[in-house]
């Protein structure tokens, strides 16, 4: 890490500085201040003045972020210029997203890749040739077989393709290998039941994006990919509460994805989803 940069990092922790009078220091005031940290963070092609504005936006526009724990929003907000991804836009590449933290009784803010964020870490690698996902209509063509000999054949209707009914993905390396990865609309649908629970989800807006995403992500699991880059597509749907220079080592305080927990994980999860934050009494039986 370079002097300058270093030196951005620091303001960026001390952005959330106290309130000067009778005024508050709102999140808006800590996204200003943290323009050197982002400047010194993102990619040539996204201005930091640009990130800056759609930061703002996104929090101006979600009352439920304003009320994010700042240091966690600040995080996820770095996370996203680092890797240099525009949140919280009709791009989809990543989003910004509040969940409520039954033990903390406070709101988070969580890091979230989108699908054509996914795609964009996936081509950064330098080891992808063609990666790429596909909805699947009823009236196609369509048939996969797994095995030694794993072959996908998917032929689109030309005209009333129906209801969507398959999710899938695909890749080929530079080095020729191959792989697919097939998930049916329910077994979607069951995913995002299980794994996402806030009222402003992408999965609200943009259903098929996040399908896609959705097998591209379970793809990517068996990948051939470099520590570096599996590091960057770790950082999905993690709420960090430390800013660095490489946010993808920083460890997530939180876990929204229960997909890695065990049993008694899991029943932590639905012990809190009853816990009263300020009493701790249970509500219900």
């Amino acid at each position: 890490m370079t002097v300058n940069q270093a030196g951005a990092i620091s303001r960026a922790r001390q952005a959330q500085v106290a309130p000067v009078g009778n005024k508050p220091v709102t999140l808006q005031d800590q996204i200003s201040k943290m323009m050197p940290a982002i400047k010194m963070a993102l990619p040539k092609t996204i201005t930091p003045e640009r990130f800056t504005r759609i930061c703002l936006s996104a929090v101006s526009g979600n009352p439920q972020l304003q009320q994010c724990d700042p240091t966690t929003f600040l995080a996820a907000m770095m996370q996203s210029a680092q890797l240099g991804l525009e949140p919280n836009t009709p791009l989809g590449q990543a989003y910004l997203i509040p969940y409520y933290n039954n033990r903390k009784g406070r709101y988070e803010a969580q890091f979230q890749l989108g699908y054509k964020g996914l795609l964009n870490l996936a081509h950064r690698s330098g080891e992808v040739k063609f990666i790429g996902a596909e909805t699947v209509y009823e009236n196609d063509e369509f048939d996969y077989e797994l095995g030694l000999s794993m072959t996908l054949k998917h032929k689109p209707a030309t005209s009333e393709r129906g209801k969507a009914v398959y999710y899938y993905a695909v890749y080929k390396l530079t080095n020729g290998g191959e792989g697919f990865a097939v998930m049916s609309k329910s077994d979607v649908v069951k995913h995002r039941d299980t794994y996402s629970k806030a009222k402003n989800s992408p999965w609200n807006t943009n259903f098929d994006e996040m399908a896609k995403k959705t097998v591209l992500k379970k793809l990517l699991k068996y990948m051939p990919l470099s520590t570096e880059a599996a590091a960057r597509i770790a950082t999905d749907q993690t709420v960090k509460a430390e800013i660095t220079d490489r946010m993808e080592d920083v460890p997530s305080v939180w876990e929204v994805d229960f997909e890695e927990h065990t049993e008694e994980d899991e029943e932590r999860r639905h012990l809190d989803a009853r816990t009263d934050p300020v009493t701790g009494e249970v509500k219900d039986a």
